[in-house]
């Protein structure tokens, strides 16, 4: 499903598919992994990744995990 129209993120479209509540494949954050506001606002669980990702950022499923380092 991935091609380099998706591979953009969002940098030159504002079409692109947001980790939220609305997404078929998400899911309220596990009760016994997470506490806090980590659990209610940060993170969601991804059924088709089957992991917690961060909510509201670019859909891991189509882009990939995109985070920032340091460079260290």
């Amino acid at each position: 499903m991935k091609n380099s129209d998706n591979m953009n993120a969002g940098v030159t479209s504002h079409n692109i598919k947001w980790c939220d509540l609305r997404c078929e494949d998400a899911d309220f954050a596990k009760l016994d992994a997470l506490d806090g506001s980590c659990r209610t606002f940060q993170s969601l669980w991804c059924r088709n990744l089957k992991k917690h990702v961060t909510k509201n950022a670019p859909c891991e499923v189509l882009f990939g995990k995109r985070r920032p380092t340091t460079g260290f």
